[in-house]
């Protein structure tokens, strides 16, 4: 062999040891980024378990936070102590996690639109639709949008297919360019609401933060002792012929500090009376509270690189006290 051709096979040689080592070095790097992300996603699925951890825990603090605040008085709640409408810090180990608990009686229950009828099903109940046009009147809805939307929210509850006035049922839906249908049923989400003939992001956005979805078809329960201030239109709402929105921010203002000890009292201090329908001027019988059955807990979790937010409605009425609905990811996602 020639001197030439064995510098030729050494080179040919060299050139196959520097392939293989290339080679050799993309699927080692390939290997490691896959490492690298296998071991990413097992420490954020570690973490979200930690935080669904977290989120337990707190929901039982807050269970008995709120076992305490109903139970310290059988015949009114009263927030004495302050665990209402606002944040709370509660460090966990490794999560962080902020909870804000409300009650979750102090809205308009959009369930409240219908009511069972002698065979079971679901039918218009005009208070409660005249207290929604009342609560979009304070809001600056125009009727000319409100009194379409309300039979609308109203029509897609109800268990008939005969649209309001102003309303929609399936055929409507039907005729949409993506054809769906109305739910017929009980609202488990204000979120549905979204798909509501006549409801647009910027109404839904006014509307949101005074809405609620309740799992009964009842009357908003509205407790005066512990709604805020800044909650007077919900009072309004009630009865807005026998309630000026003035004086419920008056009557809410100068609430005594333990709390008013009576529906009656609260109704004498008001200067509104009562009736069977809550028409006439007069306040639905029932509905205003001095004692509340449902809690909100509103958390976000923090741990490590992962963020958890968690809604947990809480009824109070049963013994023991339970976790009504549970809702995942931020109310400005829903």
């Amino acid at each position: 062999m020639s001197r030439t051709d064995e510098h030729r096979e050494r080179g040919a040689a060299l050139l196959s040891v520097l392939l293989l080592v290339a080679v050799m070095a993309v699927i080692a790097a390939v290997m490691l980024e896959r490492l690298n992300l296998a071991t990413r996603l097992a420490a954020n699925g570690q973490a979200m378990t930690q935080a669904r951890l977290a989120a337990t825990s707190a929901e039982t603090l807050a269970m008995a936070r709120i076992k305490a605040l109903v139970d310290a008085d059988p015949d009114k709640t009263v927030d004495r102590v302050g665990i209402l409408g606002r944040t709370i810090p509660l460090p966990l180990g490794r999560a962080g996690i902020d909870a804000r608990i409300e009650d979750a009686g102090n809205c308009f229950n959009v369930n409240s639109l219908v009511e069972t009828n002698a065979l079971n099903e679901f039918s218009l109940r005009p208070v409660a639709l005249g207290q929604l046009r009342a609560l979009m009147a304070g809001l600056a809805i125009p009727e000319g949008d409100a009194f379409p939307l309300s039979d609308a929210m109203a029509d897609w509850i109800d268990s008939d297919d005969a649209a309001a006035p102003n309303g929609a049922e399936d055929a409507w839906y039907r005729a949409q360019p993506v054809p769906y249908r109305s739910a017929g049923r009980l609202i488990a989400d204000v979120s549905e609401l979204r798909a509501v003939k006549g409801m647009t992001p910027v109404l839904y956005e006014r509307l949101r933060p005074w809405l609620c979805a309740l799992p009964a078809a009842e009357l908003s329960p509205v407790n005066i002792n512990t709604l805020r201030v800044e909650q007077a239109r919900l009072l309004s709402m009630l009865g807005p012929q026998a309630i000026p929105l003035a004086r419920a921010r008056a009557v809410i203002a100068g609430r005594p500090a333990t709390g008013y000890a009576t529906t009656e009292q609260a109704m004498r201090v008001l200067g509104a009376g009562s009736g069977e329908d809550g028409l006439n001027g007069g306040l639905p019988l029932n509905q205003l509270q001095v004692r509340s059955r449902w809690f909100l807990l509103t958390q976000t979790v923090t741990v490590d690189s992962v963020r958890l937010e968690e809604q947990a409605l809480f009824d109070v009425g049963l013994n023991p006290p339970r976790v009504a609905a549970r809702s995942w990811g931020g109310l400005d996602s829903r």
